[in-house]
């Protein structure tokens, strides 16, 4: 139950291309809290181990590289949102070697662990955090706990339009892949909403889950 001096936690969870991002940062401007991109995360950890070679299957030289890495939050930015080793997140890490390892990465449970860690200490005072995991594990008493769907070849069309040299079939083929290792690296998703975005336009959603988050803030008042 939330308390009315607890701080405001906004858990999104949801597949790759559901949404997360878009709703994440807006909902951070409104509410006036910190964005917490948690995929992020595992991205920085995935592309430093390609960049020094580890092998994606050593959990332990996994771990042990995630502990050399800083995240923190950049309290000149609007929202405030996640650094790494100081900096604002590189353009590497969305690269396409760096999206094809990740899954792999980031099912090791100790890492996990650790990045769940790290998660709550940059979620503690207040966050809206999205990621695979959130309402689950990560912080499963957030204030609210946001689940975004959309149908497979929805999904597919936004992320190659985000990626303008990739074909949807491409992608749709990348996300199957993705999916299915996802599945394998985090519980069940645990939510207070639901909400398919197949066809909603960002504006709708967010609108439809910043009506939530008052409600929940005005029963906790």
């Amino acid at each position: 139950m939330q308390g009315r001096d607890d701080p405001v936690v906004v858990a999104i969870d949801g597949p790759a291309g559901s949404g997360k991002s878009t709703l994440a940062e807006r909902l951070a401007v409104e509410l006036e809290l910190p964005y917490v991109n948690t995929g992020l995360m595992y991205r920085a950890v995935t592309l430093r181990a390609l960049r020094e070679a580890i092998d994606p299957n050593d959990e332990g030289a996994l771990t042990e590289l995630a502990r050399g890495i800083v995240f923190d939050l950049d309290p000149d930015s609007k929202p405030p949102r996640l650094r790494i080793d100081g900096r604002p997140p590189e353009l590497g890490l969305g690269s396409a070697e760096v999206e094809g390892a990740v899954s792999r990465v980031a099912r090791h449970p100790a890492l996990r662990a650790l990045l769940c860690e790290e998660q709550r200490r940059l979620g503690a005072q207040g966050a809206v955090v999205e990621g695979r995991d959130i309402g689950s594990v990560v912080f499963p008493g957030a204030t609210l706990r946001v689940l975004l769907l959309a149908r497979h070849q929805t999904r597919a069309t936004r992320r190659a339009l985000e990626r303008e040299s990739a074909s949807v079939t491409d992608v749709e083929r990348a996300i199957a892949q993705r999916d299915e290792l996802d599945a394998g690296n985090v519980p069940a998703p645990e939510s207070d909403l639901q909400v398919d975005t197949t066809d909603m336009d960002p504006q709708t959603v967010f609108e439809v889950v910043l009506a939530a988050v008052r409600e929940r803030l005005r029963g906790a008042s």
